[in-house]
């Protein structure tokens, strides 16, 4: 067993190269409607091409990753969570590419959302080559699929009826295209003939435009989708692309556009996978404000490193069903990376060879710059960086002054996790993980017994931190000064923690108590 045998991406590689032999160039497509938002839901269809990618190019194979912007789709309606409702109402019916940006950003509606997602990807590494189906219909790139579509117009419609009910099946004249009038640009058209080579005529029912179009010129004819589909993976040579599990349904749209390619485009469809859909756990309070919002790549990279990010799906098969966490689970998360990093770097022994592979192979899919990286991060467990921030009331260069052993290229990395750590802490967090040391000179409200004791955990173990090696003795001391004031251990922490930071409860007091620089600690308990 090798470490290029044990991960789904590598499996789907050798899948690609057995079942369409050895090429000089394999080609991985994948894509979207820009209608709005592109959420971390499509995000799991760009990663798990790419990770098929990097794996056919692990084995020396020249590969090709496209993603196609399907921004000459019709605008059917408005997300809730768009600014200007009114003024993108006005363009309902019309290509995206032609509906304008409400925000002001961009050439169109369709490119802003482009755009978002371009400049986004290569931080998780992702760089596809860009494919714009307005341009490529409108320079005419597609006449040729166009007309052949037309000419096995009533096989394309045996195809799609294959599958469908007796309630659902085509009926009356159908034709496999849609047209945006040339006059009024909405789609509101109907088909009135075609003469079997290149002029289609159409009216408008909106506006009443009637005309006849030449298919190597026109601009406004469009295949409808699921023949679109297919012929595109004919005109691209397209080897690989997944699909959601809507689209694998039985009889879904991949069904047809397997059989589309095969009968009228004369292309084997690609090899493929299915993936599930994701959820959101405990999404954080600000990005349920307005109705209607999506979590989409940025989010997640405001709490999650781009490796972390990487590792989710990596470290998921497709096919499996996963929430995204913004709770407490972001902790485990964390924690999960980091063993995989250990057990890549050998620091941590895995329980056998198979699971060192499959870990190692997993972190090398995980990482932004495919392969190894020239060095193991510096680990800090989650949960303890969330403490040194909040103790340094989110100032990470106090953190990193605390880290005399840290390495000047492991910073930027260090940094990066310390900003999504103080991110999550304020705006996902459960409010009880959340806290600040008082300042000097505030004081709780503690009963004599509790102001006792507390003056005695300052002078037996504050005064003496240093002569404890670790937490365990520094547990025990504490405990020592409950049964010297005869008080159980959870009063005394309930006065420890209210006179430091002004709360029940906090992080493990022993721990907290080393964490703390001991001037600090002891400025706060002088009030007392």
């Amino acid at each position: 067993m090798d470490r290029l045998s044990v991960h789904w991406a590598d499996q789907t590689a050798e899948k690609i190269i057995r079942e369409k032999g050895e090429k000089e160039l394999y080609t991985c497509a994948s894509g979207i409607t820009p209608s709005g938002t592109v959420h971390i839901g499509n995000f799991r269809e760009i990663i798990s091409v790419d990770l098929v990618v990097r794996a056919l190019r692990d084995r020396g194979k020249k590969v090709r990753f496209i993603y196609s912007w399907d921004d000459y789709d019709v605008f059917r309606k408005v997300p809730l969570n768009m600014p200007q409702q009114e003024l993108l109402a006005q363009y309902l019916r019309f290509p995206i590419t032609m509906v304008p940006d409400p925000w002001g950003r961009d050439e169109s509606y369709a490119r802003h959302h482009e755009r978002d997602v371009e400049s986004i990807l290569p931080v998780v590494g992702i760089e596809p080559e860009y494919l714009y189906q307005s341009q490529r219909y409108r320079a005419g790139m597609y006449a040729e699929g166009i007309r052949r579509a037309l000419e096995y117009r009533e096989t394309l419609r045996q195809i799609l009826d294959k599958y469908r009910d007796e309630d659902h099946k085509i009926e009356g004249e159908w034709w496999p295209v849609s047209v945006f009038c040339h006059s009024c640009n909405r789609d509101t058209t109907e088909i009135d003939g075609w003469d079997g080579q290149w002029g289609l005529t159409y009216h408008c029912t909106s506006c009443g435009n009637t005309e006849t179009v030449d298919l190597r010129t026109a601009k406004g004819v469009k295949l409808g989708w699921r023949v679109d589909w297919p012929m595109r993976w004919a005109y691209e040579k397209v080897d690989f692309e997944p699909a959601g599990k809507d689209h694998h349904s039985q009889g879904g749209s991949f069904d047809t556009a397997k059989h589309v390619v095969q009968d009228v485009y004369g292309w084997q469809p690609p090899v493929t996978f299915r993936y599930d859909f994701i959820g959101i756990k405990g999404t954080p309070g600000k990005m349920s404000s307005s109705k209607g919002k999506v979590i989409d790549l940025y989010d997640v990279l405001r709490v999650y490193t781009p490796e972390v990010t990487r590792y989710l799906f990596a470290g998921t098969r497709p096919n499996t069903e996963f929430s995204i966490s913004f709770d407490l689970d972001v902790i485990k998360i964390y924690e999960d990376y980091d063993r995989t990093e250990r057990i890549a770097w050998g620091v941590e022994q895995a329980k056998d060879e198979e699971t060192f592979l499959k870990e190692r192979r997993i972190y090398e899919l995980s990482q932004v710059q495919p392969g190894m990286p020239p060095m193991m991060a510096y680990q800090v467990p989650f949960r303890h960086l969330c403490n040194l921030l909040q103790i340094a009331d989110g100032d990470i260069e106090k953190v990193l002054a605390r880290l005399p052993d840290i390495k000047p290229e492991q910073i930027p990395a260090f940094r990066r996790r310390c900003e999504c750590a103080w991110y999550w802490i304020q705006e996902c967090a459960p409010e009880d993980f959340r806290y600040r040391l008082r300042p000097a000179g505030e004081r709780a409200d503690l009963s004599p017994e509790e102001l006792a004791a507390v003056r005695s955990l300052r002078d037996d173990v504050v005064l003496r931190i240093e002569t404890f090696p670790d937490d365990k003795t520094c547990g025990e001391a504490i405990y020592a000064v409950a049964a010297k004031h005869n008080m159980d251990g959870k009063t005394l922490f309930r006065a420890a923690y209210q006179a430091l930071i002004g709360k029940d409860q906090g992080p493990r007091l022993a721990n907290f108590l080393r964490t703390i620089e001991k001037e600090r600690i002891l400025e706060i308990l002088k009030a007392y």
